[in-house]
């Protein structure tokens, strides 16, 4: 099995990705977290599809959508895997939060960028007449589709797939879907942005600003890593990542997919400068309102992002 820790980026422009291969890969195992967090006990959000959408990629990917027992009598690599878990838990929870705050404004249009086993738009309570877009590679929408629709899973909302990658002419294909400019939209880019390069975030914050009428919102998950992050908390991000390989044969590294320009825009910033209206929240915050602090031996283990989210102002 190839070190994925031989190279410092497996990313080339125009690639693609069936959902086990490479980002395809990242979206299984954010599935797999919120497969966990549903059997707990106490969960604090629920995602009845997860297990499923995760378990369909075979035996490995169900035993990581299972439970922690796979790390078996490693009390640390637990510890730091429920913390994975929590703060999957806890971001979607804001972003389903996001969705449903959206939904009682009265917009009626949604659309959820590198959709990747994201299944909001069957299980959220969608408003009537709610149209739910998912743009992300063809493979990947496929197999999120036909999987459910195997199991005879229905959505909630109009869903409208958009089998596009974000680096090509995404809007063009999106209005062709059905997409209306003229209406407030609801964006989420969640999970996204560090798989893009720098000028193509700039891009596709561009896009859908001028795709949005006054009124819509957009929701983005900001992360912190390359120069932000420390040789600790790279060293710990590797470890629970090589636990995964070594105990379930599953090669992920988020650090060679993903771009690392030290010149890219701050989203925050640049949302602001372009009209938007913009609340944030660390993920460290937001953790601890919800009741999954990071505890202070695992502060190396977690991520480090803000959460945001924002509205485009009313003209006139």
């Amino acid at each position: 099995m190839t070190d994925v820790y031989d190279v410092s980026s497996v990313r080339s422009d125009g690639d693609s990705w069936r959902i086990t291969e490479s980002v395809g890969a990242t979206a299984l195992s954010v599935a797999a977290a919120r497969a966990v967090e549903t059997a707990a006990d106490d969960p604090l959000i629920r995602d009845k599809f997860a297990y499923l959408l995760v378990s369909s990629a075979g035996t490995p990917w169900a035993r990581l959508a299972s439970d922690l027992e796979w790390i078996g009598d490693d009390d640390h690599g637990r510890r730091a895997h429920r913390l994975a878990v929590d703060y999957q838990a806890v971001r979607t929870h804001y972003f389903d939060s996001y969705f449903a705050d959206a939904a009682v404004a009265g917009i009626r249009q949604v659309v959820i960028l590198a959709a990747g086993l994201d299944s909001r738009a069957f299980r959220l309570d969608w408003p009537a007449g709610t149209t739910v877009f998912e743009i992300d590679q063809p493979q990947v929408i496929s197999y999120k589709t036909t999987t459910l629709e195997s199991a005879g899973a229905a959505p909630a909302a109009d869903r409208r797939t958009v089998p596009v990658d974000l680096r090509d002419d995404w809007a063009a294909a999106l209005t062709a879907t059905g997409f209306d400019p003229g209406q407030p939209t609801a964006w989420l880019a969640e999970g996204l942005l560090p798989y893009l390069p720098a000028e193509a975030q700039d891009r596709l914050f561009e896009i859908l600003t001028s795709l949005s009428a006054p009124g819509s919102r957009v929701a983005v998950e900001a992360f912190s890593l390359g120069a932000a992050d420390n040789d600790r908390r790279r060293a710990a991000r590797r470890a629970r990542f090589d636990r995964m390989r070594q105990r379930l044969g599953l090669d992920i590294n988020v650090e060679t997919l993903t771009y690392q320009e030290s010149d890219r825009a701050d989203a925050v910033e640049w949302l602001t400068e372009h009209g938007w209206q913009v609340s944030a929240v660390s993920n460290t915050d937001e953790m601890a309102r919800l009741g999954r602090p990071i505890p202070a031996d695992l502060v190396d283990e977690a991520f480090t992002t803000r959460l945001l989210s924002a509205q485009l102002g009313e003209t006139g």
